[in-house]
């Protein structure tokens, strides 16, 4: 039972429960309403099969991640150690090689492989890029915050289009499609902004262990200040988006889900906007980036709302 919950604790199981509703909120609430009247027979038996593999992919690059920074990890969070600890290093990089190639194969049964060959190979290409991310990225200024955004940002847009083909993905094709397109691409804004702020937050919390190890984090090449800044400017860019999409969700008069955005999303945004001018310890930053995930999290379960109103 220890190793089983070391495992899981290893492969960040409540993240990956995170990234599998993403997309079963996004299949059940934006996808079927939209598209009720053409969903194939095969459809969630396909998407079944492709969320497994997002999930296999994202607990590889969890594995890895701690497989390349057991050093940094001994000084940031030494009562969360996995690997070399309870688990062994060959066990992960195996557990890592197993995983990635269950995602790739998965994709590969999921999807029409001759007309979605590119989102295979973009699947085959995160599993790569994962692992550049926690060999080098990471280490870097801004490059590894913008790649995991990103990454984010693609379990969403996945989904998208394994529905649609990129060359019809903007075009009308069927009634739905335009919403499906704005829903989508709305949706992965939104992990993209809210990944990147809480990335810059988590730079600054895990700062000890970073200049220790020589890595060229924001806040250890700018300063924190300068990072408190960058970062205050993306909450309120995302403020201003989330604005603006309230003022054109009222036109169709879905009251509940601007109150739900205003209480759960906006309203909580700018408390981390406010309490990120006033954070200076390491406890003040590993509180911000559990509220970022929070914020994640309620952003993405005002989907629900759209089941009832697409």
């Amino acid at each position: 039972m220890r190793l089983i919950a070391a495992f899981f604790k290893m492969i960040r199981l409540p993240n990956l429960l995170f990234i599998a509703l993403t997309q079963v909120l996004f299949q059940l609430c934006i996808f079927k309403p939209l598209y009720a009247s053409v969903i194939p027979g095969d459809d969630w038996f396909r998407f079944t099969l492709l969320l497994l593999s997002s999930v296999f992919i994202a607990a590889a690059g969890y594995i890895i991640n701690d497989y390349f920074d057991i050093n940094i990890d001994e000084v940031n969070k030494p009562q969360r150690m996995v690997v070399d600890r309870l688990i062994s290093r060959r066990w992960a990089i195996a557990w890592h090689f197993m995983l990635s190639m269950a995602g790739i194969v998965l994709t590969a049964l999921a999807l029409p492989v001759r007309e979605k060959w590119y989102l295979v190979l973009a699947n085959a290409g995160c599993v790569a890029l994962l692992w550049f991310y926690s060999t080098n990225f990471k280490r870097r200024i801004l490059i590894g915050n913008i790649l995991i955004s990103i990454l984010t940002a693609w379990t969403i847009l996945l989904i998208f289009f394994s529905k649609v083909s990129v060359q019809d993905a903007w075009g009308p094709g069927f009634e739905g499609q335009p919403k499906f397109f704005r829903f989508a691409f709305l949706y992965a804004g939104f992990a993209f902004l809210i990944s990147l702020i809480r990335e810059a937050v988590k730079d600054i919390e895990d700062m000890p262990g970073d200049m220790r190890y020589g890595c060229r984090t924001m806040p250890i090449v700018w300063g924190v200040n300068a990072t408190k800044i960058y970062t205050g400017i993306w909450i309120l860019i995302l403020l201003a988006v989330l604005a603006v999409v309230q003022v054109y969700i009222l036109q169709f008069r879905w009251w509940a889900a601007v109150v739900y955005c205003g209480i759960f999303i906006i309203l909580p945004l700018i408390y981390i906007f406010l309490q990120l001018l006033k954070a200076t310890t390491t406890a003040d930053f590993s509180r911000l980036s559990k509220w970022t995930k929070l914020v994640m999290l309620t952003g993405i379960l005002s989907m629900t709302f759209f089941y009832f109103y697409l």
